[in-house]
């Protein structure tokens, strides 16, 4: 039995990516492990080494596709794996998969595991569509194990050619940490004034239903067709409001006439970033998202443990973290007229929010839990070492 820590490398696009680590890394480092991360800089990586207490290595790695940076990140990822010597990297995303694991390959890195949070080439088309789908296929073909977060993922990546089937798995239920209900998402834990206090915060009515959005603001979360959702509902829904969570960003940007008719509407309420929704899941009454793709998305889940129904769009990962009509209600998606009447059946309709809401904190509660998911990486990590290297840990 092994008893000296080993070490593993995760490598992330972007720090934002390690908000879904909570609670993840100390139970690895618990059973054996010396984690270290890699990712972008800036201070959400600072930020992550002291949440985490980890060693952290800054790289720039652009989203979008630039050859000659990518050259650069690449070399700097090889020579940190080459002076670290870990045991395991393991990359996340798709730029830092294809980075993170063709890095890992050159400096003889034992085992590599890549997971897979999304597809973005699902949603591309022509020449884009190509070059994210070769990206793929190359960070899971030098992979020893692909994780994805979900089995529509996988089915997805499977269609595609992208990964071989014994390859590829999915943790648990999937999702890409599991949801903690029990603390961080539970009604009974926040202060009994918290839903008022957000909704004074914000000018929001205590009489008034309020729909909310948690995500990046951008065209690929659907906020195109929220927006002309909106537009029919407001007009018709004198009391609801609609609250926007997270970060307008430039990559994929709403048009510039939907956002300026957005923040001139004085009952749609943005909020910018956050690093606990929790408050403002309180506040609200339905939670959506009308995303265009998904690997597998955390907030309807988030929003299920506080006892809030989704209407959601069914997508690869949204079908599987909304049960429909049980938890909430799935629509296509690119349909405003759907999204709209799905949305306006909840706000009618008290009692269903309430019997969908409790429908999925129990779902949450059983299916969902992050030590579910923990021990499942854990198991195939030790699977791996022990193949691989012969190593039990």
């Amino acid at each position: 039995m092994r008893r000296e820590p080993l070490l593993l490398i995760h490598v992330t696009t972007v720090p934002e990516t390690f908000t879904f680590f909570r609670g993840q890394i100390g139970f690895l480092q618990e059973r054996g492990f010396l984690i270290k991360a890699v990712s972008s800089p800036g201070p959400l990586l600072a930020a992550t080494a002291q949440r985490e207490n980890i060693q952290v290595f800054p790289v720039p790695m652009p989203r979008r596709i630039t050859p000659w940076a990518d050259l650069v990140s690449l070399w700097q990822l090889y020579g940190i794996f080459r002076q670290q010597q870990p045991t395991i990297v393991h990359a996340h995303t798709p730029k830092a998969g294809l980075l993170g694991t063709l890095a890992a390959r050159l400096a003889r890195v034992p085992v590599v595991v890549y997971s897979m949070r999304g597809l973005p080439f699902v949603t591309a088309r022509g020449l884009k569509r190509s070059l994210l789908l070769g990206t793929e296929k190359v960070a899971c073909g030098l992979a020893d194990r692909v994780i994805a977060v979900s089995q529509a993922n996988r089915q997805t990546a499977l269609a595609a050619g992208i990964c071989s089937p014994g390859k590829i798995m999915v943790l648990g239920h999937g999702s890409s940490n599991g949801v903690d209900a029990e603390a961080r998402f539970n009604p009974r834990r926040l202060a009994p004034e918290t839903r008022a206090r957000v909704r004074q915060r914000y000018h929001i009515p205590a009489e008034a239903v309020v729909l909310g959005f948690v995500g990046r603001i951008v065209r690929d979360k659907g906020i195109l067709e929220l927006a002309q959702a909106w537009q029919w509902l407001r007009e018709r829904y004198p009391n609801l409001y609609l609250l926007l969570v997270g970060p307008k960003e430039p990559q994929d940007p709403v048009p510039r006439p939907v956002l300026a008719d957005l923040e001139a509407d004085s009952r749609v309420v943005w909020t910018g970033p956050c690093d606990d929704p929790a408050p403002f899941y309180a506040a609200m009454d339905i939670l959506t998202l009308p995303t265009h793709r998904e690997g597998f998305p955390n907030t309807p889940l988030e929003a299920a443990a506080m006892n809030l129904p989704v209407v959601a769009t069914a997508v690869d990962g949204c079908v599987e973290a909304v049960a429909d009509g049980v938890t909430g209600i799935l629509v296509p998606p690119y349909d405003s007229r759907a999204l709209a009447q799905a949305l306006a059946r909840l706000v009618s309709a008290p009692e269903l929010r309430e019997k969908m809401g409790q429908a999925g904190r129990r779902r949450v509660l059983a299916q969902f839990r992050p030590q579910v998911i923990w021990q499942a990486l854990y198991e195939s990590y030790r699977q791996l070492l022990s193949a691989k290297l012969g190593v039990l840990i």
